[in-house]
């Protein structure tokens, strides 16, 4: 099986290189540290690495590196000795490791599934433990890790229904990997029971919740004052805010149209929309240009930049890792890829600020925890465009129906939290007892 799959990867690869360059081109900075892509590191990453004890954590995008940050801090708590690796497979993941974590935490790129390029990262990084986390699956990174008896563990992992399907149609490559991992962490019974069909070992599988919960309580240095920016730009103080948030093809323009409806009966609406890939910034700006939507990029916003009031209609966030700092100035919250296309992004981070939430019928990829807020009074799910329009203008004009979302919103998130401490014991119980890193737990009388 390991032949078939080595012979068939690199002519994969090499048809779908030209999508994946341009892509990384489009979002920029690709050419730093390419090498690693390889399992090529410099002398100052194998010296950073030499004569530890190493944790590997991968991240593969900015999503799963927000989950990062709190589990790592947590485990560099328990075990400060431990030297955590960290890597991930987008720039803009690196963008966000580098911004959140201390500079002792070494950052990577994680390898091409090449068997060689696999086989000179774990060489040089020689970990004790690798945490992947949610479901990043490439079997020459998890057949040479058996290999080594590195003890690997999937953590928030999550599965969807077509994703499930996908694996068990592929059962013949992956069952054997599902079942070396040494832990899995999941969100809920059902992507328990989905992971033990696939063939992860029962007593290794443990529902602990959602990361995604704790990441929302994390507290990070303040980049900048969005409500500030929103000042300079012309934003009357106390204008409510319409925010868009990691929106996708076609939502843009949904949100466009409907802000322009509602303005006529909220005047000073204004319109905030952060597109998940910045790279589509550009495509954005001209369907809000054909539309007449006065706006700005947040990238032209310097600190001498003062518009006067009500002289734009919306800001077109083309930056990343500001997104949280947008939902504070929220005064309702539109989640994106919720109405055009399907699955959905984390409800969290906006509840967890006490914001009122609205999403479309498509949140496949977060069914559990949209479940949760809707059936706690916590979020709005409608079925269409019409019925985003009848909630967000019932938003708009009652303050307390907005503040009543919100606490039912951030109660849902106070029930939910404590996934990362049970992770993190999870991955301790696995690593050899070692008094030198792993600091005692302190129990009460």
């Amino acid at each position: 099986m390991r032949t078939i799959y080595n012979i068939v990867f690199p002519v994969l690869f090499v048809l779908a290189a030209p999508f994946y360059f341009v892509k990384m081109w489009r979002r920029g900075g690709w050419r730093e540290n390419f090498g690693q892509r390889f399992g090529r590191f410099s002398s100052r990453v194998k010296h950073a690495v030499t004569n530890r004890h190493v944790v590997w954590f991968h991240a593969a995008s900015v999503g799963e590196a927000n989950l990062a940050v709190p589990l790592i801090r947590a485990l560099e708590a328990r075990a400060p000795n431990l030297k955590i690796v960290v890597s991930t497979n987008t720039t803009t993941g690196m963008a966000e490791l580098r911004r959140r974590l201390p500079g002792h935490i070494e950052k990577i790129y994680y390898p091409f599934d090449f068997a060689g390029a696999v086989s000179r990262a774990l060489r040089v990084i020689h970990p004790q433990a690798v945490v992947i986390l949610e479901a990043e699956i490439w079997p020459n990174f998890l057949w040479k890790c058996r290999s080594r008896r590195i003890p690997v563990f999937l953590v928030n992992a999550r599965l969807s229904a077509r994703s499930h399907r996908r694996y068990q149609r592929l059962g013949f490559l992956f069952r054997k990997l599902f079942a070396s991992f040494a832990g899995v962490g999941v969100q809920n019974q059902r992507d328990a029971e989905r992971l033990i069909q696939l063939g992860c070992r029962p007593e290794r599988v443990h529902v602990f919740g959602s990361l995604k919960f704790d990441a929302s309580r994390v507290e990070d240095r303040r980049v900048f004052d969005a409500g500030a920016l929103l000042r300079q730009i012309g934003v009357p103080r106390g204008a409510p805010v319409l925010l868009g948030a990691s929106t996708h093809p076609g939502e843009e323009a949904l949100l466009a149209d409907l802000y322009l409806r509602l303005r006529e009966r909220f005047p000073d609406l204004f319109l905030v929309l952060v597109p998940r890939h910045v790279e589509r910034g550009r495509d954005v700006g001209r369907e809000l240009e054909r539309k007449g939507v006065r706006f700005m990029y947040r990238r032209e916003i310097t600190a001498h930049t003062q518009l006067p009031e009500r002289s734009l209609h919306c800001l077109l966030v083309n930056t990343t890792g500001e997104l949280k700092f947008f939902f504070e100035e929220a005064t309702v919250v539109v989640m994106g890829k919720s109405f055009t296309v399907g699955g959905g992004h984390n409800p969290i981070e906006p509840a967890a600020l006490g914001k009122p939430i609205v999403f479309g019928p498509h949140m496949e990829n977060f069914a559990a925890i949209a479940a949760a807020f809707v059936q706690a009074g916590g979020a709005i799910q409608v079925p269409d465009t019409g019925g985003l329009e009848r909630a967000v203008a019932e938003l708009l004009e009652n303050p307390e129906r907005r503040a009543e979302l919100g606490r039912r919103a951030i109660e849902v998130v106070r029930r939910n939290t404590g996934a990362v401490e049970r992770t993190v014991q999870m991955i301790l119980e696995h690593l050899p007892t070692d008094e030198t890193y792993v600091a005692p737990v302190a129990r009460g009388d």
